[in-house]
């Protein structure tokens, strides 16, 4: 498999990112990162707020729902984490009993014409991250434009193991869907190990922050980094 560092290297700007990966202490782990081109893409933080992980502002603005969400939130079992407002969709629908599959369907991608960015999520299980089910509403790489929904539930994950989500494939400049996932391999140890791992991996052009969270204990464990 690829390694994380080449394939988030090779992507100079890949929108926004979830992933779940297993280190190589057998400890699964929760990644989530954003990456912005325009000024008011990166004029956002990552700061945890009643329990949630939020993207917001740096400086007081409206709230934009495309820009300002929950990037981290925990619902029962699971640990929820994604780029946009159905982070508490898919949280509230898993609250009121709903199966992993059926949280994540129904969704759309974003109203952000000609991008059309895909609404990427993850669900990691919170009993020891063994399980983890990734959703996505994609558009069609064609003229559709009705949403492609997909669902992808990975277990066991083996240490050195990953699997990633990211909205866009990008030298920077073009900005095409990406492939629905990438299944590569991690060299970290530690959550701080995958971090770095992450960090390193993007474009210091575009990244705005990063952060690695334990599913068993949920946002209150994230560690970040930001421009």
């Amino acid at each position: 498999m690829p390694n994380l560092h080449d394939v988030l290297s090779t992507n100079p700007y890949p929108g926004r990112g979830v992933l779940c990966a297993r280190a190589h202490s057998g400890a699964v782990l929760g990644g989530y990162f954003l990456t912005g081109r325009s000024p008011a893409s990166r004029d956002r933080a990552l700061r945890l707020v009643g329990g949630d992980l939020l993207v917001g502002p740096l400086t007081e603005t409206e709230h934009d729902p495309l820009r300002h969400y929950a990037a981290a939130t925990t619902a029962g079992d699971w640990l929820v984490l994604g780029n946009g407002e159905q982070v508490s969709q898919v949280a509230q629908r898993l609250t009121t009993g709903a199966a992993p599959a059926e949280a994540l369907g129904g969704l759309e991608y974003e109203p952000d014409p000609p991008i059309r960015t895909s609404r990427i999520t993850a669900l990691l299980h919170r009993d020891a991250g063994r399980t983890a089910v990734f959703g996505a509403a994609r558009p069609s790489r064609g003229s559709r434009l009705t949403t492609n929904v997909m669902t992808l539930t990975v277990q066991a994950l083996e240490p050195g193991e990953a699997v990633l989500l990211t909205t866009y494939f990008s030298d920077g400049e073009q900005v095409a869907v990406a492939d629905p996932f990438v299944e590569t391999s991690v060299e970290a140890k530690t959550g701080e190990n995958l971090l770095e791992e992450i960090w390193s991996a993007l474009d210091p052009r575009f990244r705005i922050a990063a952060t690695v969270v334990d599913p068993i204990q949920g946002p209150a464990s994230a560690i970040q980094r930001s421009a």
